[in-house]
């Protein structure tokens, strides 16, 4: 089966968000490599979408992963639609759980 992996419209604002802190606080170079190479990490899902740790006790079928240990990726692969849904995109220790379990 071949998955196909849909950026939830909050973990996209959650990238640009986190684009816009990397190149403030160091350079728009710097922000473009670290926000590709996660987007990349995410598409990777494609192959492997059951990857990472489940965390269904935050949220059913939710599983989480990380990127470059410092973020944390929170997805859903859903086998009915062939989809691994990207919902949050958590970098430096954010809060995530509670933040999910909303």
């Amino acid at each position: 089966m071949t998955w196909r992996v849909v950026f939830s419209p909050e973990a996209e604002e959650q990238i640009i968000g986190l684009y816009r802190d990397i190149a403030t606080d160091r350079s728009p170079e710097i922000a473009t490599h670290y926000t590709d190479g996660i987007v990349t990490y995410c598409e990777g899902l494609q192959t492997f979408p059951h990857r990472g740790t489940s965390r269904d006790d935050i949220r059913p079928g939710l599983r989480i992963t990380h990127y470059r240990k410092r973020t944390v990726i929170a997805f859903t692969p859903d086998r009915d639609t062939g989809n691994v849904m990207i919902i949050g995109i958590f970098y430096g220790g954010q809060n995530y759980e509670d933040a999910l379990a909303s």
